[in-house]
This record gives C-alpha cells, structure tokens and sequence, in this order.
C-alpha cells in the first residue's frame, strides 16, 4: 500500500506545483523558498540535531515551552524547527529568531525526504500534534532516527478520515518510538488507529505549560486606560469565515444594552483581514484596526487586530473571551491562552480539537458552550453584566489552567530516555 502511496504522490507532484504556485500568486510569501519544500536548502553544517515539526502557528506556540526546555537540557545540541504555513514560519522567528534552524517540511516525496534528512541529520525527530507522513516515518525508520509524537491529539473526525487508509497509517505508526498523548481519549484513538499500546502514554497538554509573556498583563491594562478602564469589552479570537457574521450581529444585541462596549475581532488567517475590515464596515460600525490606529479609541465600537501572535494583552484586556473555530466545524483553538489569564472563556458547539480540556473548563465553571450564533450576544451580555460571576468564571478557568501543569516535564523524561538509548 506505501508503494501506491509513493505512486500518487509522484503522479500529483505537477498538481502539487501548480497549487503552490496559485497560493503565491495571492500571497507572496508562498513563492519564497519554495525549494525547501522539496528538501534544497542551506544549513549551517548541522551534525545531531534535534529536530521538532510543528505544522503552522498553533502548533508553534504548543511546542514553545518544549523548545525552551529543550534548548536548557540540551545547549550543545541544534535544534532544527520546520513547519509548513508562512505564518507558522513567522512565529518561529518571532519566538525563537536564530537561536533555531528553520525551515519548511518538505512535501512526503522519497527524494524531498531523504534529502532533508540528510541536511539535517536529526538525532530525534519530535512531531508536535498530529501529523502523519508515511514515507518521512518510514525514512526515519530506515535511517535508525528515534521518533516521537508529543502532545499528540487525535479526535473521531480525524479518525474517521483516516480510515480508508488505515493500513498505511498503521505501517507508518510502527515506525513511532513514543506517543505521547494530550489526553486517554486520544490515546484511545491512537490504539484504534494501529499504534502499538506499549509506546503511547498520556502525558498531558503542552499548552498548560505555555508562559504568559513578560508584560502581557501590564500591556493589557495599558490598553484598558487608552479605551476606557470600566469600558466593557469582550474578544472574539482566531477566527474563521462563517463566524464573523454572527460574532458582529451579537455585538449589535450588546451595545442596545451597553452602548460603551468594544468588540476586539482577531480572524485566523492575514489572508482575510481586510475581508473581515469590510464587513464590520458594511455593518455600520465605528472601527479602527491594529496596523493603521495601533489602539481603539473611545469613540470604536470595534477593533480589527490584524496581526499575527499578539493575542494575549488582548486577552487581558478583554473581560470576555470567544474562542473561535467553534461556532462552524473547524474543531475549535486554543481555550487555554485566556485561561491562564483568568478570563471567563466562550465557545461554540465544535470543540473536537481541544475537546477534554474544553469539556473541563464547562464542568469546572471556567468556560461556557454557546449552542449557536444566535445566541452569542445573550451570554455575552449576560457575563459582561454581572461581575460576580465573570470573575468567578475567571478563577475556575485559571485554576483549571494550574492544575494541568508538567506536561513539559513528562515529555522531556521519555526524550531522555530516548537518547540515552
């Protein structure tokens, strides 16, 4: 079955090609090193790396605390950080700059991935999430390279969908050293997809162990002054078409009953900022956005933050978090940023991508489901009225958020172990 993989994989390298050069038409950042992904690129003579995959921002920003645990326990060691999404690829720099070696994954072709594994030359490969690439696993096999999956998640969509290749998939998971799961639930989903049961482990969510960043809090304050300190404000974080409507139409049920109320708006993706910008402006709004008014006034009644990886002094200095991927079925994205802000936290009926931790935020009292759009602008409202239980929400999400904790430690044992063997 791999060798039909590796056929379709060559027979759709032209399409592959062509959809590469489409996406650069709209967003240049695509035409640039566009040979990384077929494995040509320089590195700094890298000798016994250890390499990290994280596939795009999010999952960058899960891996950070590992990487900085990494770069403690293991200073002599390079460390090599791929990704596949510009944005993922802005991240890093904006983390790490060049104390990593960045580049793109290269696509699953055997010749892409052997050549990138050769300029690598990685002692241990760690694939942050999910990400299962048949001929690159099997390459690390071949080559004696130890793999790992960590904070390793699998919900029953992503199941389902790999199904109907289920016995590649469990080929190319005997190739795995260690997983290491989010949560039994998705351990449970990695057994069912063929892993063997001895290499996985739970070992909790990364995420937990994510720093707040130095002057989050105090530039969130900062920004309350600018708009007003007793203002109600409420975000809508990360995004996606589909959402923004009913995100906007809540806000207008809250400002009939709170005419002062901000609406901070963060969509997902740079490539639908300015979509996002003409419909708060259809819809009559008074707005300012992050690139050209740096900060609402009093006078906004909706801020547009079009940039990348600056939530979190946005999550402190909203009273109410939405977090977004959850009203349309994209699984949801991360509800632990404004829980380690102590911020009540909104979401919608699609959670798949964070489903036990959201699950303990509700049962905690720490977060909310909203069934629908419709009703979004009822719960927000109501929190944004009564400060009792905004803040009592507030302290459940964060306790839920510290008693998690010591996922970083967990995985940095089993990748001790692994290299000492």
């Amino acid at each position: 079955m791999r060798y039909l993989y590796i056929l379709v994989m060559y027979l759709v390298t032209p399409l592959i090609v062509l959809r590469l050069l489409a996406r650069g038409v709209r967003y240049r950042n695509y035409h640039r090193r566009w040979r990384e992904r077929f494995g040509f690129f320089e590195t700094p003579g890298l000798r016994g790396s250890i390499w990290v995959h994280a596939v795009s921002v999010g999952e960058v920003n899960a891996a950070e605390p590992l990487i900085k645990a990494l770069r403690t326990d293991y200073p002599n060691a390079p460390l090599v950080l791929t990704t596949v999404t510009p944005t993922g690829s802005a991240r890093v720099r904006q983390l790490f700059g060049d104390s990593v070696f960045h580049v793109y994954l290269p696509y699953d072709l055997p010749f892409a991935v052997s050549r990138f594994l050769h300029r690598v030359r990685p002692r241990l490969a760690i694939i942050v999430e999910t990400e299962i690439w048949p001929n690159l696993y099997h390459a690390c096999k071949r080559r004696g390279i130890p793999l790992m999956i960590v904070n390793a998640r699998l919900s029953e969509r992503s199941l389902r969908g790999y199904k109907p290749m289920l016995g590649l998939v469990r080929s190319a998971l005997r190739s795995v050293r260690q997983i290491a799961a989010q949560s039994r639930s998705d351990a449970a989903r990695y057994r069912l997809l063929g892993a063997d049961p001895e290499r996985i482990v739970v070992s909790g969510n990364l995420k937990f162990d994510m720093p707040v960043p130095d002057g989050a809090v105090a530039a969130g304050a900062e920004l309350r002054c600018q708009w007003g300190a007793r203002r109600p404000v409420w975000i809508a974080a990360s995004t996606h078409e589909g959402e923004e409507l009913p995100v906007l139409e809540a806000h207008l049920d809250v400002l009939r009953r709170l005419p002062d109320a901000l609406l901070l708006i963060a969509p997902r993706h740079p490539e639908r900022f300015r979509a996002v910008e003409g419909s708060v402006r259809s819809l009559g709004f008074s707005m300012a956005t992050r690139s050209v008014d740096k900060a609402p006034s009093a006078a906004h009644q909706v801020f547009v933050i079009d940039a990348m990886g600056v939530l979190m002094p946005y999550y402190a200095a909203a009273d109410v978090a939405f977090v977004g991927g959850s009203l349309v079925p994209i699984g949801g994205h991360n509800v632990l940023e404004p829980a380690s802000l102590a911020r009540p936290v909104l979401v919608g009926p699609h959670t798949f991508n964070f489903e036990e931790i959201t699950l303990t935020l509700i049962r905690e009292g720490g977060a909310l489901l909203v069934p629908d759009g419709a009703r979004l602008g009822g719960a927000v409202l109501e929190l944004l009225r009564d400060t009792v239980r905004r803040e009592h929400m507030g302290r459940m999400a964060r306790e839920v958020f510290d008693s998690e904790r010591g996922a970083v430690r967990r995985v940095m044992t089993l990748i001790d172990t692994l290299l000492q063997e």
